[in-house]
């Protein structure tokens, strides 16, 4: 058995890269964007005012005018009105474009419009202010937005305005999700007295749609050839396979000797963790990969958290998240040598830290209690008493408001 640390380094160094494809802007949202996106001319595209008011010659108001003559008014989208001296102005939208031979934009508030003039109200204007200088933000062909981040509507955005309707991103990994038991009854049926509807496919799958990925469902029963017949295929057709259950030391868990006969090479089986310890992990000839969670609802929701979406992310080329730290607001204690992830609820204290209280729950198999939590605090294997203020890393899977 090996520790959590060791599991995360094992698994973090068998990352895959799945390549690149090309999609359209619409369907980008939610992806990883695989190439940087340059700014096909300079942002802004012109030098531009950022206030409404009338836009003029500095050197007039430094010379002593306080009055002057409107030539015009300047709308945004229209091609700018030239000034020809210095006691002229035009009236200038935000966001219109400022003609060369003007450099400071005066704001309506200072103002005073009547007869075809304008005339100043303040004492103190500085040359430049109020004017957005072409180029200032990007220049033509510098990056606008980096490879290697999770598209945004921000993003998309970008990609709107640079004209970019192609876009490169990261190939999205083949997954088969395969639960596995006679316990387990589908869906839509009414389970018999003893016996469960199948939750872990739906709940694997369903956090694997944030990443826009379409898993495939698979269930198989507690029967050995069709097990290994299914975990056969799954293993030639399949980047990865995650499986649910079956991994333990049951009589009816089947899989660690089936992977072994197919040939799975086999990275650790058992972690020093709870809930999760029967997790077994390894990779196939082909190049798959096989996560097989324990089949409990909360141990293989954790796993996925802790082990999958991290491994996930380094496929994807994102940055590593930061490890995020709260405080713990109760005494606890967990006596057993094992690394405990306890369900937490995370809040913000009125210092804006985070901070995390014990939610309830009944064990591995209390998926129901998950809705009352947001996410799991890592308290290690080497401590047993967990004292109100001190700060462990959490696992977050709902946004913490």
């Amino acid at each position: 058995m090996i520790s959590v640390a060791e599991a995360e380094k094992i698994i973090q160094s068998v990352c895959r890269d799945y390549g690149s494809e090309i999609i359209s802007m619409e369907h980008a949202l939610g992806r990883v964007l695989a190439e940087d996106i340059l700014a096909d001319r300079d942002f802004p595209a012109f030098t531009r005012s950022t206030m409404d008011g009338i836009a003029l010659k500095f050197e007039g108001f430094k010379n002593g005018l306080r009055e002057f003559k409107i030539l015009g008014t300047q709308a945004a989208g229209d091609d700018p009105i030239d000034l020809s001296s210095a006691d002229e102005c035009i009236e200038i939208m935000t966001g219109a474009a400022v003609p060369s031979t003007a450099d400071t934009v005066i704001r309506y508030e200072d103002l005073e419009l009547q007869n075809g003039t304008a005339r100043i109200n303040i004492d103190k204007i500085e040359v430049g202010q109020n004017i957005h200088l072409r180029g200032a933000d990007k220049k033509q062909g510098e990056s606008v937005a980096k490879a290697n981040h999770l598209i945004d509507a921000a993003i998309i955005g970008i990609a709107a305005s640079v004209g970019k309707m192609q876009i490169s991103v990261k190939k999205l990994p083949k997954i088969v999700i395969i639960s596995s038991g006679d316990e387990l009854s589908k869906i839509e049926e009414i389970p018999t007295t003893y016996q469960l509807r199948s939750s872990n496919g739906p709940t694997l799958k369903a956090i694997l749609n944030k990443f826009k990925i379409r898993a495939e469902l698979i269930h198989i029963p507690d029967e050995p050839e069709s097990i290994r017949k299914e975990i056969a295929k799954a293993l030639n057709s399949y980047d990865i396979l995650i499986l649910t259950g079956g991994v333990s030391m049951g009589k009816f868990d089947y899989l660690p000797q089936t992977f072994e006969s197919l040939g799975v090479r086999k990275h650790f089986h058992k972690v020093r963790q709870k809930p999760g310890k029967p997790f077994w992990f390894g990779e196939y000839v082909s190049g798959s990969l096989v996560f097989a969670f324990p089949g409990n609802p909360v141990s293989s929701f954790m796993c996925m958290h802790r082990y999958f979406i991290p491994w996930l992310q380094k496929a994807f080329g994102l940055e590593s998240n930061r490890q995020l730290m709260a405080s713990i607001d109760s005494d606890f204690q967990f006596s057993a040598p094992l690394t405990y992830f306890l369900q937490v609820r995370l809040w913000l204290n009125e210092c804006g830290n985070l901070v995390a209280s014990p939610a309830p729950g009944h064990g591995s198999g209390d998926h129901v209690n998950l809705i009352d939590a947001n996410a799991f605090m890592e308290l290690p294997e080497d401590q047993n008493n967990f004292t109100k203020g001190q700060l462990f890393r959490v696992w977050p899977w709902k946004v913490i408001l």
